[in-house]
């Protein structure tokens, strides 16, 4: 095949090694993801509720392996507010994770008080990619809850072009791919799509924010 204009890097993520957390394991990793999430506490109006934290598909990139979630914060504050992030680590091929590290955020935009949604998306930029001269993008580990029946897989497309895939598992996903890429024209950003079982498209959402 001759070269491609835009050579995007594609499927640059490990898949998932292994599923949901539990016990001790689940344990050292909500407390590392409560510590972010109580650096925004005092701004959010009320700290995380730990019961309420909900883990995404592990994904591996750039030596690190990336844990998504999502919590609410306690009652008691002005409106409903989630926190999202993650926590990454290092996994060696002996041995336990290591150099454990978190990020987090809030926000008050929140799928119940937005009943036209089909899938409720978090997204944090965890890397760059760059290409020759200014051209370049976002590495973005993206994590989602289908809010349609039926969805067995999303994909993370860029201009039309799948840069990532993965099972819906337990109604949850997590994807990683290149975002805002620049150099190629207009900013270019990526788009995630839900399929079925016969590989319809059921639902879509671009990451792309006013």
């Amino acid at each position: 095949m001759p070269p491609v204009s835009r050579p995007y890097p594609r499927f640059i993520a490990d898949a998932p090694q292994e599923g949901k957390p539990y016990g001790r394991w689940e344990e050292r990793l909500r407390d590392e993801f409560a510590k972010a999430c109580s650096e925004h506490e005092q701004e959010a109006g009320a700290p995380l509720d730990p019961a309420t934290v909900k883990w995404f598909p592990e994904r591996g990139w750039g030596g690190r392996v990336y844990a998504p979630a999502t919590a609410r914060a306690a009652e008691g504050g002005d409106a409903p507010i989630e926190y999202f992030g993650w926590v990454s680590f290092e996994r060696p091929p002996e041995g336990e994770p290591r150099a454990l590290a978190a990020s987090a955020d809030f926000t008050d935009v929140t799928a119940e008080d937005n009943p036209e949604w089909r899938i409720d998306l978090s997204d944090d930029v965890i890397g760059a990619w760059r290409a020759e001269g200014e051209r370049g993008g976002d590495i973005t580990l993206v994590w989602g809850l289908p809010l349609v029946r039926g969805a067995v897989a999303a994909t993370a497309e860029l201009d039309g072009e799948v840069l990532d895939q993965a099972a819906v598992t337990a109604g949850r996903f997590t994807l990683v791919a290149v975002d805002a890429v620049r150099g190629f024209g207009d900013e270019i950003y990526l788009e995630v799509k839900l399929w079925n079982r016969i590989l319809r498209e059921i639902a879509s959402e671009s990451l792309y924010a006013e």
